[in-house]
């Protein structure tokens, strides 16, 4: 049996606690160490926790037996029972701690957005690049089951060719969820157009390759700074299909949160939605394909459980996200950001 990766987690909000369910789950890891500013955190308590979908019972505290903790992030990075360092911190420290750790010589998994910026991302892709350990970002929608599945059945043909694709990730209003309400401090989070809609435009990478040019619409009404909270983009691949995202955070609190695509080609359309997963042929014949392994049923357990496999197997992950799509997806979102605020379509740069 394969060594366990001993993996230390900085940041225990949403995603941190989540991520430290999956790796207290999987057999590739052990968590052996833990950073969080809050005190309360760092005994476990997680009460004050709250996300914006799915959610676990964070009334009952972590069990952190035979895990040390930290205050200070860097710590934790300068720990030698660390293998890799997974960061969950809010968005405008992705940068610093990220290249503290690949410059420790540790491997590191980072939540995205993989940067604030895209000139941090590009510095943190050059460091990821030179590093002889492994990084990589949680786009976790790429490893979603529903959506690898219906990437791998549209790349192999058997849809016919594109007509339109329309992809949605709607989010109930987080102000007030998190250390500080950083979300709402667009200067920190880059609003819900890189929180949230990022994964969608990253999504569209994912599928369709790089976009020419981006049309994008947006609206800021709740979070600081003139970052988006609700977006609407159009893709341009200069081929005529019609390819578009919405998302934001705006809806009133209590509102279920959403995610869906559907994907209209020559011989089918592939739908994901709250019903479900669903392919209709144009000869009337109806596929509800059950992709998701019980094991690893969602894209946070299948990105993660991939990194580890990784790291075990001393190979570098390029399965799912290469660093060059990761900083593709930093730059098409800054290009919407700018065509929202000059009200215009951009072309795009890389």
């Amino acid at each position: 049996m394969a060594k366990k990766v001993k993996v230390g987690i900085i940041g225990l909000g949403f995603m941190g606690t989540t991520h430290y369910g999956i790796h207290k789950s999987n057999p590739k890891a052990e968590i052996t160490a833990i950073a969080d500013v809050d005190a309360a955190k760092r005994k476990g308590d997680i009460r004050r926790v709250i996300g914006n979908i799915g959610g676990g019972d964070n009334s009952r505290p972590l069990d952190l037996t035979g895990i040390k903790t930290y205050a200070d992030g860097m710590d934790l990075i300068n720990d030698p029972d660390v293998d890799v360092v997974d960061i969950c911190v809010p968005t405008f420290l992705h940068c610093q701690y990220v290249l503290a750790a690949l410059k420790a010589g540790k491997h590191v998994f980072c939540e995205k957005p993989l940067a604030r910026n895209v000139k941090e991302a590009r510095a943190i892709i050059a460091e990821a690049g030179k590093s002889d350990k492994f990084f990589s970002a949680g786009m976790c929608i790429r490893y979603w089951p529903e959506y690898t599945y219906a990437r791998e059945l549209y790349k192999s043909g058997k849809l016919g060719k594109l007509r339109s694709a329309t992809f949605t990730r709607l989010s109930p209003n987080i102000a007030g969820n998190a250390w500080k309400n950083w979300f709402m401090d667009g200067k920190l989070s880059g609003g819900a157009l890189l929180d949230l809609h990022l994964h969608d435009t990253d999504a569209v990478r994912f599928f369709f390759g790089r976009p020419l040019a981006v049309t994008a619409f947006g609206v800021n009404s709740i979070s600081s700074d003139g970052t988006m909270d609700h977006v609407i983009t159009n893709y341009d691949f200069g081929n005529g299909t019609l390819v578009a995202a919405e998302g934001g955070w705006l809806a009133t609190k209590g509102v279920p949160f959403e995610m869906s695509f559907q994907i209209i080609c020559e011989k089918a359309t592939v739908l994901f939605n709250s019903a479900g997963f669903r392919i209709y042929y144009e000869n009337g014949k109806v596929e509800e394909p059950k992709p998701a392994n019980p094991q690893l049923p969602t894209g946070w357990h299948e990105e993660l459980d991939y990194f580890l496999g990784c790291v075990q197997k001393n190979k570098r992950p390029d399965k799912f996200i290469t660093l060059d799509e990761m900083l593709d997806s930093m730059i098409i979102i800054t290009a919407e950001q700018q065509s929202a605020d000059k009200r215009k379509t951009v072309k795009i740069k890389y």
